[in-house]
């Protein structure tokens, strides 16, 4: 079964089961994915996260019971998972600008959050199919040292501070923090550490001979496992890598006949020869 229809079943279940407390691990584990993994493919294809459509699914179903039936709000409320009438008031004004009181007394129509058909996103996702073909490369064990910074999927967080960990690291000079580098001016950033909830842990460092056992506080030593991996060229502004990852896991992965294996993927930018406006950077994804 392809990423599309796999995502489809996770769909079919959360309509199922909108008036339950969701867990992102049990919606994932319908199209066989990671929890991480689900919400990065779930939010390149769709644009939005899973939180996001679960809420907006449950705002537009309790929008039609307002309308549909004489329930109270406040067990409306209860019913769509919110904890008191006053939250699910605030949630619902938020999104459709009007509080569920005035919408049931009022003859507007709100335009809410439809179950959508991921098998829709697979038709117009072919065009780009030609963009960007990858390299299949089989890596070996690669070890690195680097400084760890903390950063999340949801509302696209990660796209935002990562540019800024490149700058906060090379501004405080920590490349000069790691021992028996292997080679200097090639900069790795990595993301691990995965979480159910969308948090990461996003390593920028560089490759090193061997382990050390003192490093300066801040800084870990991981190995990118042997395997293989799919090398894209991300060269270009910095906004281009943004371009390349969400191409990667909204179009490329869900239409090649990739599966993303568990471990970090990352990134190599030849700081030597990147300028402010043009890096030179790679991307690599674990692939099987």
């Amino acid at each position: 079964m392809d990423y599309f229809k796999r995502i489809q079943c996770a769909i079919e279940f959360i309509e199922l089961n909108l008036r339950e407390d969701l867990k992102i691990a049990e919606v994932a584990s319908q199209a066989y994915f990671s929890a991480f993994h689900f919400q990065r493919v779930f939010q390149a294809i769709s644009g939005f996260t899973v939180q996001q459509y679960i809420r907006r699914r449950r705002l537009s179903e309790a929008a039609k019971r307002l309308k549909q039936s004489n329930q109270k709000v406040l067990d409306i409320a209860i019913e769509y998972q919110y904890n008191s009438q006053e939250a699910f008031t605030r949630a619902f004004e938020k999104s459709f600008g009007i509080t569920p009181g005035k919408y049931r007394n009022c003859d507007i129509e709100l335009s809410g959050q439809s179950k959508i058909n991921f098998l829709d996103y697979q038709k117009n996702a072919t065009e780009e199919l030609e963009v960007n073909k990858p390299v299949i490369l089989q890596l070996e064990t690669t070890k690195i040292v680097g400084y760890e910074y903390k950063t999340n999927l949801n509302n696209e967080q990660h796209y935002k501070e990562i540019p800024g960990f490149y700058e906060h690291f090379g501004a405080h000079e920590y490349f000069m923090c790691i021992p028996n580098k292997i080679a200097p001016g090639m900069s790795y950033g990595i993301a691990c550490r995965f979480e159910d909830n969308g948090a990461f842990s996003f390593l920028v460092g560089e490759e090193v001979e061997k382990e050390s056992k003192e490093l300066a506080e801040g800084f870990i030593y991981m190995e990118i496992p042997a395997g293989k991996y799919a090398e894209f060229d991300a060269s270009g502004s910095k906004g281009r890598v943004q371009n390349i990852r969400d191409f990667i896991y909204g179009t490329w992965l869900p239409n090649s006949n990739f599966e993303r294996r568990e471990g970090p993927d990352f990134e190599i930018t030849d700081v030597m020869n990147s300028y402010p406006d043009h890096l030179n950077m790679k991307v690599y994804i674990p692939i099987e």
